[in-house]
């Protein structure tokens, strides 16, 4: 059953998915009538499931399950995972790519090729306090207060230039 995303509660369990590429004004229509079909028709065991989902920055598909009344199930998951493959085939975009990390910069998704995030800290295109987005987080609570985060604190602090010794 599809619901606003606004209305679920912030312990509403959340996937995002990040695309290789800016979506276009007409990709967002066709995104958003697949996940509205899918989220209309999301069933764990037989159960329909509250549920909700948000195209986030023209880059993110945010997935969200209320699982107060019933949990999503590996077999539901999955089928999320299906619709997700079957846009990614009609639009050749991919949102499974781990190797590009997402930053916010002067306001716009700019992705980086995760074997050229060294070269961006060291040159200061990108810095400790660069924001960018953690697709980890796992509830919609999170998403409001840790999803747009600086890199200093994330696990990508590892490639930020290191002190000099004196």
């Amino acid at each position: 059953m599809l619901i606003p995303f606004d209305t679920l509660p912030a312990t509403a369990r959340i996937w995002i998915y990040q695309s290789t590429r800016k979506f276009s004004v007409e990709e967002v229509t066709m995104i958003s009538q697949s996940a509205t079909l899918f989220c209309e028709q999301w069933v764990a065991h037989g159960q329909p499931l509250k549920t909700s989902f948000k195209i986030e920055r023209d880059h993110f598909l945010v997935l969200a399950v209320d699982e107060a009344s019933a949990d999503a199930s590996g077999c539901s998951i999955d089928g999320s995972v299906r619709m997700l493959k079957e846009i990614q085939n009609q639009l050749e975009i991919d949102f499974f790519d781990r190797t590009k990390i997402a930053f916010l910069l002067e306001n716009e998704v700019r992705l980086f090729p995760l074997t050229e995030l060294k070269q961006a800290f060291t040159l200061g295109v990108l810095n400790s306090m660069s924001f960018t987005f953690n697709t980890l987080i796992a509830t919609k609570g999170e998403m409001t207060n840790a999803w747009i985060t600086p890199a200093g604190k994330t696990w990508l602090s590892k490639y930020l230039p290191k002190p000099a010794v004196a």
